[in-house]
């Protein structure tokens, strides 16, 4: 799954730059949009992303690049990894980071459920 995101002045800290936190929500939602849309009707949390290493700084007006792609299901999660780039080139000059985004499915009271039921 591909998504793409503007980076707007909402989104810089006071040096200019883009919040690293603003940048993790997005990772955190374009999983969930890839899980949702691969299990319908699952509700989903997320537990946990693998490590942060931001290698690129991005500014204003910056496309970023999202590639979503599931690398692991568990009986109650699943697991996608996300590639996060400037602009729509893929080149090892503009990758910023990837994580890897775990997201467990749950019921109404918030209970972990198997994925298959």
């Amino acid at each position: 799954m591909e998504n793409h995101k503007l980076v707007l002045p909402e989104h810089l800290n006071h040096y200019g730059f883009l919040f690293g936190g603003h940048l993790l929500k997005w990772v955190d939602e374009y999983a969930f949009i890839a899980a949702t849309m691969e299990y319908p009707g699952c509700n989903f949390v997320t537990i946990g992303m693998d490590r942060v290493e931001f290698r690129k700084s991005v500014r204003q007006g910056t496309i970023l690049k999202f590639i979503v792609e599931k690398t692991s299901t568990g009986t109650t999660s699943v697991q996608y990894l996300v590639h996060v780039y400037r602009s729509n080139n893929l080149e090892d000059s503009n990758f910023i980071f990837s994580t890897k985004v775990t997201l467990v499915r749950v019921d109404q009271q918030g209970k972990k459920i198997p994925l298959g039921t």
